[in-house]
C-alpha cells in the first residue's frame, strides 16, 4: 500500500486501484458552505456568451435584467386576436403589442383575468386569457386608457 497527496494505491493480485481519501477539511463543516456552493449554482444560469472556461482567472459575464420602461397607456398599440394554434383546439384571447416591464404586464393581466373571470397567463411579452373574450377585453382595454387597442383577426 502507498500513500501520495490523499490518494491511496492498493495493489492486488493483477490490478491496481486507485481510491481517494477524503479529509475532514474537504467536507462542507458548515451551513455557510453549503450556502456558498447553492449561490454559485443560481449564478451559473445568468451568465452569458462562454459556459466553461479552463483559465481560473477568467471572469464571467453576467446578464444585467434591464427592465424596459413601460410606456404610457394612450401610446401603447395592443392588438387582441383569438387563437387556436397549438391548443389542440382550444380558443384562447391574445394581447399583443405591450411595450414595458415584466410587472406592469403581469398587472395587466391579472386585471383583465379577474374581470372576465377565466383563467390565463402571462408568457413571452404576450397575455393569454382562456376562452374566447375578444370583444370584452379590447372593451375593458379602452376603458382602462389603451386608447390604441385594436381586435385583429375574424371572430
Amino acid at each position: 500500500v502507498a500513500s501520495l497527496d490523499g490518494l491511496r494505491i492498493l495493489n492486488s493480485s493483477s490490478e491496481a486501484t486507485v481510491h481517494r481519501q477524503v479529509m475532514r477539511s474537504e467536507r462542507p463543516s458548515s451551513k455557510a458552505s453549503v450556502k456558498n456552493n447553492n449561490m454559485g449554482k443560481k449564478n451559473k444560469k445568468r451568465r452569458t456568451g462562454i459556459v466553461f472556461s479552463t483559465n481560473p482567472d477568467h471572469e464571467y459575464d453576467y446578464d444585467q435584467n434591464e427592465q424596459e420602461e413601460t410606456i404610457d397607456p394612450a401610446q401603447q398599440k395592443l392588438r387582441v386576436m383569438i387563437d387556436r394554434k397549438k391548443r389542440k383546439g382550444k380558443e384562447v384571447t391574445l394581447v399583443t403589442g405591450f411595450i414595458g416591464n415584466d410587472d406592469d404586464l403581469k398587472d395587466l393581466g391579472k386585471f383583465l383575468k379577474s374581470k372576465c373571470g377565466v383563467g390565463g397567463s402571462v408568457k413571452d411579452g404576450e397575455i393569454i386569457i382562456q376562452g374566447g373574450q375578444k370583444d370584452k377585453i379590447v372593451k375593458l382595454l379602452l376603458e382602462k386608457g389603451y386608447s390604441q387597442t385594436k381586435g385583429s383577426g375574424g371572430n
